[in-house]
């Protein structure tokens, strides 16, 4: 799992969403909040951290699906940035840390970045993406991929925060990445 740039750049996003997707299409969901850690890829800290609300446009009021999992309200997401605004408060912060490998816990945050950068015509700003959650895989020797709650649960770690809430999740990825990343250093 080891990389050769000096940071990660770990992200977690969440986005507008509906039970089953009934009532917003996955097509249509948007970023309502970007979560995100730097972690030193040689001390395994992090140096800094990310958090912006983001205000859907397609589909501006939160349904109550996505209130419950997210805990995310509507009082927090109306007066929140659009998208490209806080992508570019978002590129703003990490630039410094730059060359960083861009990881996420699965493909969902990479891809929903593309959609959003699409809808709103903004070039995909960052740099190459890194499935951890296919990477601790890798490490721990599976071949099914964990969820992150019970990738923790392997690793004998309990979840900090709030799940579903894109800094906490961003950190307790950045604590499996450094429990990862410190074994594979000390074999």
């Amino acid at each position: 799992m080891h990389i050769s740039e000096p940071y990660y750049l770990i992200v977690d996003l969440e986005a507008t969403c509906s039970h089953k997707n009934k009532i917003i299409p996955r097509h249509e969901m948007e970023i309502i909040e970007i979560g995100a850690v730097i972690l030193n890829n040689q001390t395994f800290t992090i140096e800094s951290e990310f958090q912006t609300f983001i205000r859907p446009q397609r589909h501006p009021q939160l349904t109550p699906f996505c209130t419950e999992l997210t805990t995310i309200t509507q009082d927090q997401v109306d007066p929140a940035p659009l998208f490209p605004q806080a992508l570019d408060e978002f590129v703003t912060w990490y630039t410094p840390y730059l060359p960083a490998r861009f990881g996420s816990w699965g493909k969902y945050d990479y891809h929903q970045f593309i959609q959003d950068c699409r809808y709103h015509e903004i070039i995909y700003p960052l740099p190459e993406h890194i499935n951890i959650k296919r990477q601790f895989s890798k490490a721990i020797g599976q071949s099914r991929d964990y969820g992150l709650n019970n990738a923790l649960k392997h690793l004998q770690l309990t979840f900090d925060g709030t799940p579903h809430r894109g800094l906490d999740d961003a950190r307790n990825i950045a604590r499996i990445v450094t429990t990862i990343l410190s074994r594979d250093q000390g074999s």
